[in-house]
């Protein structure tokens, strides 16, 4: 179980570092730069010289390269290090039965994600392919940290019944205001509301506009994500539950407002690059905290299984 787990952690922090290249490739509108799929202008290594010989792009070869480097992270190491953590799964899957339903869903998500990835370059970037790509890598994160849990020892303690729920609930907030955000930055709506907390100085700005109802909508994903997360904290900190688990809780509460702080700044800056991508490395950030806190709360409350003269039997946590 130790090389599940340490290569869980390894594969998802490189998905991690993935998701973040491609909030930079997306804040330098880079995402058409290699107008096919899976090539890129039919090349599968594009040289400089190979660029300078092709008719006017409308983009300089540095943003060629952040899209190919994008594709050539995600097809070669993110792919043979998913499969090959796929394949220890299934060499020890008797040690751990339940890692083979994690294992298949990643396959899924593998296999999704790929397909996702031409879609968004052949539909030209649509906010809604964007969205959904980002999602499902999302998605993909998530199960790499499920089984980096799994294949891990935790210890057993009671969990009250409503901190399941309002993790969930706070874990299906998160992806909504990350997701919308990628939204907001596609179709152009970064500075629909100029000003910061008010949307243009009003608490409820004019909807009409879909650029300001685009805005508004994430902003108040975020702030309903942020109040979500300061509850579940305090819930788990009244909760009798190991340090460990708090002190997720607590993190994933403090970064979320760091989170909100950097929203208020790429507005008061006028969505500077750094910037931007920053606000969506810390926003992933707060994703992984939520994701770890629940899967381990899972596996905490989940009962143990024993052996007994007549096999395996199940005890409470």
């Amino acid at each position: 179980m130790i090389a599940i787990r340490r290569l869980a952690v390894v594969t998802a922090i490189l998905a991690y570092a993935l998701i973040v290249l491609g909030a930079l490739v997306r804040s330098t509108n880079s995402g058409l730069s290699c107008p096919d799929w899976p090539t890129c202008y039919g090349y599968w290594v594009l040289t400089p010289a190979d660029f300078a010989a092709l008719p006017y792009t409308g983009y300089t070869y540095g943003q060629v390269m952040l899209e190919w480097v994008h594709r050539l992270i995600a097809g070669v190491f993110l792919g043979p290090l998913i499969l090959v953590l796929l394949a220890l799964i299934v060499w020890q899957r008797r040690e751990r039965p339940g890692l083979l339903v994690a294992g298949g869903l990643l396959l899924v998500l593998l296999i999704v994600q790929k397909l996702l990835g031409g879609i968004t370059v052949l539909d030209r970037n649509s906010p809604w392919s964007v969205a959904v790509h980002l999602g499902n890598a999302m998605l993909v994160l998530a199960t790499l940290l499920w089984i980096a849990v799994r294949a891990s020892d935790v210890a057993r303690s009671e969990v009250p019944a409503g901190l399941h729920h309002l993790v969930a609930a706070s874990w299906v907030l998160v992806i909504a205001a990350i997701t919308s955000a990628a939204v907001v930055a596609k179709i152009g709506a970064s500075l629909a509301c100029s000003t910061w907390p008010l949307c243009d100085g009003a608490l409820l700005p004019d909807l009409a506009d879909p650029l300001i109802r685009t805005n508004f909508t994430h902003r108040l994903l975020a702030g309903l994500t942020a109040l979500a997360l300061l509850l579940l904290a305090r819930q788990a900190t009244r909760a009798e539950l190991p340090k460990g688990l708090r002190r997720l809780a607590q993190l994933a509460a403090i970064v979320v407002w760091v989170e909100v702080g950097l929203g208020a700044v790429t507005v008061w800056r006028e969505i500077a690059i750094p910037l931007a991508v920053l606000h969506q490395a810390v926003g992933v950030l707060v994703f992984v905290a939520v994701t770890l806190f629940w899967w381990r709360l899972r596996a905490a409350s989940r009962p143990l299984t024993i052996e007994t003269g007549h096999g395996l039997a199940l005890r409470g946590a």
